[in-house]
Order: C-alpha cells, then sequence, then structure tokens
C-alpha cells in the first residue's frame, strides 16, 4: 500500500503544496495521511485534504474507541497522528502514544510535574500539544522543562529546564520544530515573569538562541540574547519599574513557521500585571506585548514586529492561533498572516512586510471604534484606560477575549476563516483599591472582588446565558462575517476543516459536531459525550479508512467555565475516535455525589468578611469560582475543611494538600488573611441555596 511519508509531506509543507495546492485532491484509499504537525501543516490552517467522509455521509459517523484518562483537569491537546500511532498530551503534561485504528495504549509517560507547580498556572495544568521529529517527539511541561522522548517507546532521552524553577512560570503550549530547532515558550504575565521564546538544538536539547519580548532591569545590561539589539529601543517605551514586576508579554501559545519566507512568526501575550497604571506608569507601547513578531527561525533575530494592541490594559493578548495564506488582495496575490486577536479585531497582515492590510471587528467591542490603517494602531474609545477613572469601564470582549486559544482554521477552498468566538457580558474593569506587587501570585492590578456573584441559582443562570458564543466563518478578502452559527454557551471547542466542506467543532456542554464549510448547515451531532469538547480536531486516515479524534474534558480558567462546570460535574478527559459507521459506546460516567455540608454563619464583623472576599478573589477565584461555588477545582461551600480553623490552616499553612496540588499560602498571606477567607466561606456556604 502506498503512503505518503515523512519526506515527501515534509516536503509539500516546504513548497506551500500542503498550505492547499493540495486541497482540492480527492485522496484515495491507497494514500493515507495523518496530522504530523499541530495545525497539520507549516503554515497551522488545520485544513486536511481527506475527503473520505464527506456531506454525503457524515451522517454516519459513530465513535471508533475512546480513551479514558485518569484526571478530570481540562483537556487542550491537538493529537498528532504519524503512520498509525496516535500521540496525545493530557493534563499535568503528560504523554500516551495509542494504536490510532484501535485504541490500544502502547505507551505513557509521565514527567511528575510536582502537584503544587499547579498553583502557577493561570488557567489549570492543561497542555495543547507534542511535537514530533523524526523518532522524536517533544513536550513541554507545567513546570517549565522541555522533554525529548522517543517516540517509539516513550523513553526519555533528553529534557532541558528552558525555565528559572525559583520563579513561576509554566508552558501549556506546544512546541514547534523548525530547522532541527525546537521552539518553545511560556507562560506566567500575571505571577510576574519576564516573557521569552528560546531554540533548542532537537538532537541534544542544547540551546542555540533566545529572544527576550519585554525588556529588563536596564541597570543590567544586555541579556546576551538574539533580542539584545531590539530590548534597547523596547525600553524606551517602558515606564517607571516594570522590570521588578517581570513586565508579562509571555509566548505561551501560537509559534508558526513559514517555509516560504524562512520566517518564525510568534504571538506575544498581555502585559503583567494587567492594570497598565502600576505597571508601566500609564505610559508607553510597552514593546513587544500584544504584538506579532518575525524572527530568523536559525539566529532569533528579529525582523519585524505589528503590535496589535499598544501599551495593553485590558489582557488582551496576540497568542491566538496565526495562520499563513496567500490571497488575492486587490488584484495581487499576497503573503499574508491571518490573526483574530483577544482584542476582537481580524487582521490581515502582510508576512513579508509586518504592515497590516486590513483590521475589522469581527465581534463586539467596546474598547475601541475602529483601526487607524494608516498607523495601524486602534482607536481606542474613551474611557478605555479605565485605571484612570472613577468609573469603572464597560469593556467588552473581557478579559477572556472575543477568541482565546481555542484554534481557528483556514480553507483555501472556500478562502474562509472559521473563528470560534465568545461574547461575553460587559467586565466592569476598575483598578485595585490598593495594589502591592507579591511575587509568585496572581498580580493583575484590578478589582477581582467584582468578580462576585451572588449565591442565587437565578442570577447565576441568567449571567451563564449572557455568556454567549458563536462559530464566525469569515471572509478575509471582504473583510466580513460570511455565516455564523450561534451557541447557548461560550468557550466552545477549536476547528477542523478538510477538502470535502466539512468543519467539525465541539461546545462546551458536550457535543461534537460537524456544519458545512460553506454555508454552516449542522450536519451532524455525535450525541452528549459527558464533557465539554474545547480542543482542536483532526483527521486521518489508516488504510484507507479515515478517522475524526478530537479530546474531551471540561476545564481552563474557572472565570471561563466555572458557571459550567458545577452544572456539568467534574468528569474524567477522554479521547474520542470517529469513523463512518463506528459501534462503540461510551459509558456514562458514574454519577458524581458532591458533598451535602453547609457551615453555620460565622460569627464575624463585616469588616473581617469582606477582608476574606478580597482575600478570595485575589488569591482563590481563578481556581474556584467567582463564587467560591467551583471552577476547575472543587466547590468550597460544600468543603467540612471550612468549619475548623485547625483543619483548614492544615491545608492554607501546612501544605497537607500540596501533593494533590493545593499549595500552602504560608508566606504568602498572613494568618490574619487566611482566618477571614475561612469565615468568607462559611458565610458562602451558609447562605447557599
Amino acid at each position: 500500500m502506498q503512503r505518503i511519508g515523512r519526506g515527501v509531506l515534509a516536503g509539500m509543507v516546504a513548497t506551500g503544496l500542503a498550505m492547499g495546492a493540495v486541497a482540492t485532491a480527492k485522496m484515495g484509499a491507497g494514500s493515507d495521511i495523518g496530522w504530523p504537525m499541530h495545525g497539520f501543516n507549516a503554515g497551522e490552517d488545520r485544513y486536511s485534504p481527506l475527503t473520505a467522509i464527506d456531506k454525503t455521509n457524515v451522517s454516519r459517523l459513530g465513535l471508533a474507541w475512546f480513551h479514558e484518562f485518569d484526571t478530570d483537569r481540562g483537556q487542550e491537546s491537538t493529537p498528532i497522528v504519524v503512520g498509525d500511532r496516535l500521540y496525545v498530551t493530557t493534563a499535568w503534561s503528560k504523554v500516551g502514544a495509542f494504536d490510532a485504528v484501535t485504541g490500544k495504549q502502547i505507551w505513557f509517560f509521565d514527567p511528575k510535574v510536582p502537584g503544587g507547580r499547579g498553583f502557577d498556572a493561570c488557567c489549570d495544568v492543561v497542555n495543547r500539544g507534542a511535537a514530533v521529529d523524526g523518532d522524536r517527539l517533544f513536550v513541554g511541561t507545567i513546570d517549565g522543562r522541555l522533554i525529548a522522548l522517543d517516540r517509539r517507546t516513550g523513553k526519555q532521552l533528553w529534557s532541558v529546564q528552558t525555565t528559572d524553577p525559583t520563579k513561576p512560570y509554566t508552558i501549556t503550549g506546544a512546541p514547534r520544530v523548525v530547522r532541527g530547532k525546537v521552539i518553545i515558550g511560556n507562560g506566567g504575565a500575571e505571577y510576574g515573569v519576564r516573557g521569552y521564546v528560546t531554540a533548542y538544538d532537537a538532537a541534544t536539547g542544547k540551546q542555540v538562541w533566545r529572544f527576550y519580548t519585554v525588556p529588563g532591569d536596564p541597570a543590567k545590561g544586555p541579556d546576551g540574547a538574539a533580542s539584545d539589539p531590539q530590548m534597547a529601543e523596547a525600553t524606551k517605551t517602558w515606564f517607571g519599574k516594570w522590570y521588578t514586576m517581570g513586565g508579562g508579554g509571555t509566548v505561551w501559545d501560537s509559534i508558526v513557521y513559514d517555509a516560504d519566507l524562512n520566517r518564525l512568526y510568534i504571538g506575544v501575550g498581555n502585559g503583567g500585571p494587567h492594570n497598565q497604571g502600576v505597571r508601566s506608569e500609564g505610559k508607553g507601547d510597552n514593546l513587544f506585548i500584544g504584538s506579532v513578531v518575525a524572527l530568523d527561525p536559525d539566529t532569533g533575530k528579529y525582523i519585524w514586529h505589528y503590535q496589535e494592541t499598544p501599551g495593553d490594559t485590558w489582557d488582551y493578548t496576540s497568542t491566538q492561533s496565526i495562520i499563513l495564506a496567500d490571497l488575492p488582495i486587490d488584484g495581487v496575490n499576497r503573503k499574508v498572516i491571518l490573526h483574530a486577536p483577544k482584542n476582537a479585531f481580524f487582521y490581515v497582515i502582510d508576512r513579508q512586510t509586518g504592515k497590516p492590510i486590513s483590521a475589522t471587528p469581527y465581534s463586539k467591542q467596546t474598547w475601541a471604534t475602529g483601526v487607524d490603517m494608516a498607523t495601524g494602531r486602534p482607536i481606542e474609545a474613551p474611557g478605555a484606560r479605565w485605571f484612570n477613572s472613577d468609573k469603572p469601564f464597560p469593556l467588552l470582549p473581557g478579559p477572556n477575549g472575543a477568541h482565546n486559544w481555542y484554534p481557528m482554521a483556514y480553507s483555501p477552498k472556500q478562502r474562509l476563516a472559521y473563528i470560534p468566538t465568545t461574547e461575553n457580558s460587559l467586565s466592569p474593569l476598575s483598578p485595585a483599591k490598593e495594589f502591592k506587587f507579591r511575587p509568585g501570585s496572581w498580580n493583575m492590578g484590578t478589582n477581582l472582588g467584582a468578580g462576585k456573584l451572588p449565591d442565587d441559582p437565578a442570577i447565576i443562570k441568567k449571567v451563564a446565558a449572557s455568556r454567549t458564543g458563536a462559530l464566525v466563518a469569515w471572509d478575509p478578502i471582504a473583510n466580513k462575517q460570511k455565516w455564523r452559527v450561534d451557541y447557548p454557551t461560550n468557550f466552545n471547542g477549536g476547528i477542523l476543516v478538510t477538502a470535502s466542506d466539512l468543519l467539525f467543532q465541539g461546545t462546551a456542554t458536550g457535543h461534537f459536531l460537524a456544519y458545512g464549510a460553506d454555508d454552516g448547515a449542522k450536519l451532524w451531532d455525535s450525541g452528549d459525550v459527558g464533557t465539554g469538547v474545547m480542543a482542536g480536531p483532526v483527521t486521518y486516515t489508516v488504510k484507507g479508512v479515515q478517522y475524526v479524534a478530537v479530546m474531551a474534558g471540561l476545564g481552563g480558567s474557572a472565570i471561563s467555565s466555572g458557571i459550567l462546570a458545577p452544572q456539568q460535574g467534574r468528569r474524567n478527559g477522554r479521547l474520542l475516535v470517529f469513523r463512518l459507521d463506528g459501534k462503540a459506546k461510551l459509558p456514562p460516567y458514574q454519577p458524581i455525589e458532591y458533598p451535602d455540608f453547609r457551615a453555620p454563619m460565622p460569627q464575624a464583623s463585616a469588616e473581617v468578611l469582606d477582608k476574606g472576599r478580597v482575600t478570595y478573589a485575589d488569591n482563590c477565584m481563578v481556581c474556584h469560582g467567582p463564587s467560591a461555588d467551583g471552577g476547575i477545582l472543587p466547590d468550597l461551600r460544600r468543603s467540612p475543611l471550612i468549619a475548623e480553623k485547625a483543619s483548614f490552616d492544615a491545608v492554607l499553612i501546612d501544605g497537607a494538600l500540596v501533593p494533590n496540588g493545593m499549595i500552602s499560602f504560608k508566606g504568602k498571606l498572613s494568618e490574619e488573611e487566611i482566618e477571614a477567607t475561612r469565615l468568607y466561606l462559611m458565610q458562602r456556604s451558609a447562605e447557599r441555596k
């Protein structure tokens, strides 16, 4: 049986064929195609040329096999398929290899991340995928390591610590392999770190180059890194003592290689703290946060940048999917970047020069009235720099963005980009009354306490209903929406599109769906798979049979999923694989019995309870939910530990649950703050309906 080997496929990518030239080719039963890279090809358009599953038979899709994982934490991985093996990462940076036809587990690798490092992950202990190069597989870990495995056996070949282990860096994104080098970024902007991206030799793990995305302490001089010439200029756009707070600008997701131009594009994240008033005295563009940056992949040398959100103060990262395409614009074929970052503008950027060609809102927003195409800068709305005002600014989109990490896709056949959008209720942003930087803890500079919801099911239901989502088909040439599908919930899954004009996407409510890529018509529904589907799907063939695979498992930031999680319950993640006429059945999840504990109303002053509310919001809300009703971690209102000071202190001070991922707050919070938090949780428990 003839197959497309790694060398041939690599050649297709290098010549641009995998970016669309084979898009309309009917793949016969003798040609097997996997999913060799994070976004399928170097251009990361998530467009597969496979056509065996099409509009005439997609209704026959059924489950071929599944695998249930050992954790109920979030599942965000895009599987990699090479030959007849499927590789997937799961929560806590673990990696599994499976027979792509039968689902038999071949090996499983656990990097044994210390449980306490889970606190450093802003948005759950997730991992978005691995990279494969020859017989090596690469994965980044929550505690900042980059590990090379033998993909045949799962045996570790080398491991390198890519971050300072004394600082709260994390890795949740997928590495990329480019010209013999593994490229990896990191996260942790909210905790006080300085962003960078690094290249390592794929064979040995030796560092080749590093590019910092924000300047360090000017008094310490150059870093001895590829970014040194740019940091001298970037420093002029920062003010105050930002370097004592890290600055942010982490490269936590999108890294894309342009084979045509031999360039690497990285998406740079938000500033840290979010509040530019405390980060940079409310001044300056703060390069290179909120930017797309082009680098030489061999040396890390700077080529160009385009800053989409200068002086970001809204958590508007530019780390979302970067897709490379060739588009006819004004009668000229242009090499472009397609980008839909958090800030709700869809950008078409010239890959040669870094200049924006167009910038059009793809979702509702209040922070800017448009983009000045003469300068490329957003036209900010009055009051958008909320830290200068006594009144909260009604921000839209909120800090979760109009499009977050969920991968978008592009069909060169339809010339449409498909964006999993979120349309949140207005987020009232106001500065923290008193800000003090706390190394290793959340440092946003915003009034997080405003996020508390009353313990009223009717109000919670209303808020949940306001957090809607949509699948938007966007025409990047006409700069307008062609069609959309509205969802009753936000934070729905990533996108896969095929040459047979099928589009696949999961939903936060636990369904996996197929649509017509040309018109958005719903063609197939998997039925309830029991947990939210957030990850990017893939498709592949083995022996002429086409499969569609996706990870299922609700998680991520509790601010994002905290309302959905209590409704669905915490359930272990699953890898789901479908084929035509598949007959496998998912066993039902066992009902989760939550404690029915209710604490007595605490005998505490209003001042103490309010102190507990603020302390909870600043330290606990992101994992345990805005109203302590559960998010990516349990509902604390139901925990018997809150009723006894000694029991609560055993966890919060003595670290009894560190192996489970619950750190000790000794040294981070005073005993008075910890006790106020306990009393506040007792109040929330007593008020529980």
